[in-house]
């Protein structure tokens, strides 16, 4: 049986993430301007905190590419908005958006402190976006893509868009890791199919009435880090292998199979 938080606690957790945003904030919007780590380095600490402050585990197996000497592209799976605080924790990237988050009241402010590029996935200005995110990977930013656009129902990864993929053939490339993230335990349980609605964010849900059920329960998302790949083959091989992979990792976590040894896809 699970336990349901009381709605009075699950607002103060939101009036603490509040707090925390506000304290941080500042201090980022100061770290952007300048040059230096620091800037890279706090979105790691600010999300971990809203980790911890919303009952979020992280169980992360694997490690994440080293980006000194060479940018990442972290290609992963999507189920949630919470997705983002989970691999914001752990990845050392920007994230790539679709531009109506940059619209969102408050939650704007958040992503551009983070230094998400946003992206509106039209036709027109397709050119001028691709040029912007080949720019970020040549100043050294490593990038946290969702090639599959869109969020799932948690119970499956949708297919990859190749186009989406278009980032690991800039010259340089970049190094590619695959990335897993499947919420597995809704307060200290397994996830089951009828409780996967409660954290899968898709379709026409908005974020208010989804966190009033979700943040009424502590989670634990398990983030599987795969060893870094090279471009080779072409995109859509690439994509192809991807996905393969990823939904392999994602299917083996959902039915209780991971940790586990792996045979590449």
């Amino acid at each position: 049986m699970t336990k349901t938080l009381s709605g009075a606690r699950m607002y103060a957790r939101l009036a603490a993430v509040l707090a925390w945003t506000m304290a941080l904030l500042p201090v980022q919007l100061v770290l952007i301007r300048r040059p230096g780590r620091a800037k890279r380095a706090l979105p790691l600490r600010y999300w971990g905190g809203v980790a911890r402050i919303l009952g979020l585990e992280l169980q992360v197996i694997g490690t994440p590419a080293a980006t000194d000497e060479r940018p990442v592209l972290f290609v992963s799976n999507h189920t949630s908005w919470l997705d983002i605080v989970a691999l914001g924790a752990v990845l050392p990237g920007c994230f790539i958006a679709k531009a109506d988050v940059g619209r969102w009241p408050g939650i704007s402010a958040v992503a551009r402190a983070g230094r998400t590029i946003f992206v509106s996935r039209a036709r027109t200005g397709a050119g001028r976006e691709r040029a912007e995110l080949a720019e970020r990977l040549a100043a050294g930013d490593s990038l946290i893509l969702f090639p599959e656009g869109t969020t799932s129902d948690g119970a499956r990864v949708l297919p990859f868009r190749s186009s989406f993929l278009a980032l690991a053939e800039t010259d340089p490339p970049p190094l590619i890791q695959p990335v897993t993230i499947v919420y597995d335990r809704m307060d200290s349980l397994p996830v089951c199919r009828r409780n996967r609605p409660r954290i899968a964010w898709y379709g026409d849900m908005d974020i208010a009435s989804h966190y009033a059920e979700l943040g009424r329960h502590d989670w634990r998302a398990t983030i599987v880090l795969d060893d870094p790949i090279e471009l080779d083959g072409g995109r859509k091989a690439l994509t192809a292998t991807l996905e393969r992979q990823i939904a392999a990792r994602a299917a083996a976590i959902r039915q209780g199979r991971y940790p586990g040894p792996f045979t590449k896809a």
